[in-house]
């Protein structure tokens, strides 16, 4: 297909979205597929790339240079800037993914955040869990990728690994700088953390 012609798909669809309503504050620079679902009182901002098979629902604020591919997304959310939300994706209403967020094959449940810099790939988030910063799923171990359950009301710190297949249940705390290789109990705080050492009046060495 010729380059005028993709123009002038992408004209026809965003003056579309505008008709039913979709806020757009810069749309040339927004793309969408054909197939694009987009319900009421939706907000898209600037350099955001909506691939085949999403569905958009009501309520939804999507933040710049976000892209986006067959994924379901539910009433209230709110995503990016520089989300990248890959298919097989589902976002329950009131959830929240972040900047530098990437989501793969995974449901984030009702009211779950994760915030800033994670991977969260073939995992399922229950209802009210907080995701800190750079925390990664390990899915994949070369050969098999395995699922991770993080359930309600789970705190994950920041800067964890959590090795697939692994549960979190529900109510759980994982302390920051973690690697979880095992599942942990409903009510626990799991960390896996040497000790801080200190060499006091240390001197740093000079440059030859």
């Amino acid at each position: 297909m010729k380059q005028t012609e993709l123009k002038k798909i992408q004209n026809r669809l965003r003056q579309k979205f505008l008709k039913k309503g979709v806020k757009m504050v810069s749309p040339e620079t927004i793309f969408f597929s054909k197939d694009t679902k987009i319900g009421k009182r939706v907000t898209i901002e600037p350099y955001v790339v909506i691939g085949e098979k999403v569905v958009i629902k009501n309520n939804v604020k999507i933040n710049s240079f976000s892209h986006i591919e067959n994924a379901k997304i539910d009433n209230n959310v709110v995503i990016g800037p520089y989300a990248r939300l890959r298919p097989g994706t589902v976002l329950k209403s009131g959830s929240k993914i972040g900047n530098f967020v990437e989501v793969k094959k995974s449901t984030v449940g009702y009211k779950s955040k994760v915030n800033h810099l994670s991977y969260i790939g073939d995992t399922n988030i229950g209802q009210n869990s907080n995701i800190g910063a750079g925390t990664i799923t390990c899915n994949y171990d070369g050969a098999k990728k395995y699922k991770t359950k993080i359930k309600n009301n789970v705190f994950v710190g920041s800067n964890t690994a959590l090795v697939a297949p692994i549960t979190l249940n529900n109510n759980s705390i994982i302390g920051a700088g973690s690697v979880i290789t095992k599942n942990v109990k409903s009510k626990s705080l799991a960390l896996t953390r040497s000790d801080q050492q200190q060499i006091k009046n240390y001197k740093r060495k000079n440059k030859k």
